[in-house]
């Protein structure tokens, strides 16, 4: 007889192209006041979950995940986890979240045409745009403020000589880098060679950065590899790991191009900006508003997308079963 040790009820959607996990059911109570508070509380006591739930036998290394939780401040609570860390803001998960939402009937048009969302980087505002049909066609995500790091930063890396990167912060933090300066092409077919130079440069940029405060206590600033194709358009090739990548343009990373792109005077703050993955599927950019926080600008940015269900399912951990924690292959 098998022995079923625990289950869990999950919905998998993809915003162009990477995936969004969002755990419905089987998650123990986490205690907290705030979405950040039971984000570490999961993460203290039950990160094992993490590992099951998103890297192989039952996903793989780029699965992302949205555990959805109470929040006093907003009409929904999410935090994001992933097959490696733990994310602040996800944009294409928070995309993701929405046409979940909307699939199992939790949003619909009379619901109205947006909703707040309280995450461990702060509250968003997700627009949902709805067809005569009631279908949910797309989402215009209201980011949290994105600020700068550091311009022009110069990382001495090997053959490649001084390579510039900008750090921006746009829910997480990246760093921006001309492909076209490097020599890469941006192209599916050399995804591989991709990875390892970007993963690479990961690392010496981390030890660049290494003991400035604005970077302590989160992850590595991810390499968000751009190609510009007209002044306006971009193709993106985020690099996260050596053996993960986003398969979109990255939501959080699209803001943070945007506000480089306004920043140095190559968009004016009414132009839209087109960021597309590999595979020509775009994300849209637009300028929502700014402040100035003690002496760092801040600018907030709009990103819209659209996500698409893939599958609804039951995942199954048997008892005493030897891979029940997960296991990524590097």
């Amino acid at each position: 007889m098998t022995v079923i040790a625990s289950a869990f009820n999950v919905i998998d959607s993809h915003t162009a192209g990477h995936p969004t996990r969002v755990v419905l059911s089987g998650v123990p109570r986490l205690e907290g006041e705030t979405v950040r508070e039971q984000r570490d509380y999961f993460r203290a006591h039950h990160d094992e979950l993490r590992g099951g739930l998103l890297q192989e036998p039952r996903g793989h290394a780029a699965m992302v995940g949205l555990v959805p939780v109470p929040s006093k401040v907003a009409d929904f609570g999410a935090f994001f986890i992933s097959s490696y860390v733990y994310l602040d803001m996800c944009g294409h998960g928070t995309i993701g979240y929405a046409k979940t939402l909307a699939f199992t009937g939790q949003l619909t048009p009379e619901h109205g045409d947006s909703f707040t969302l309280e995450t461990p980087a702060g509250i968003v505002t997700a627009y949902l745009a709805w067809g005569d049909d009631g279908e949910l066609l797309s989402v215009r995500l209201r980011n949290v403020p994105c600020f700068w790091g550091d311009e022009g930063l110069s990382i001495p890396f090997g053959e490649y000589g001084d390579v510039k990167a900008d750090l921006i912060y746009g829910g997480m933090w990246y760093a921006l880098v001309d492909a076209s300066s490097m020599g890469l092409d941006l192209d599916p077919n050399n995804v591989s060679d991709l990875l390892a130079v970007g993963a690479r440069l990961k690392a010496e940029i981390k030890k660049v950065i290494s003991g400035r405060p604005q970077y302590e206590g989160r992850p590595a600033p991810s390499v968000l590899f751009y190609r510009e194709d007209s002044p306006a358009s971009s193709t993106h090739f985020l690099v996260l790991e050596r053996n993960k990548f986003d398969r979109s343009p990255c939501g959080t990373g699209t803001s943070a191009r945007y506000m480089q792109l306004v920043s140095q005077g190559k968009l004016n703050k009414n132009d839209a900006y087109h960021a597309h993955n590999l595979f020509g599927v775009e994300f849209t950019a637009r300028y929502s508003g700014g402040s100035n926080a003690g002496q760092k600008e801040e600018m907030v940015v709009e990103v819209e997308g659209k996500a698409f269900i893939t599958s609804t399912a039951t995942i199954l951990f048997e008892k005493e079963e030897p891979l029940s924690l997960g296991f990524l292959c590097r």
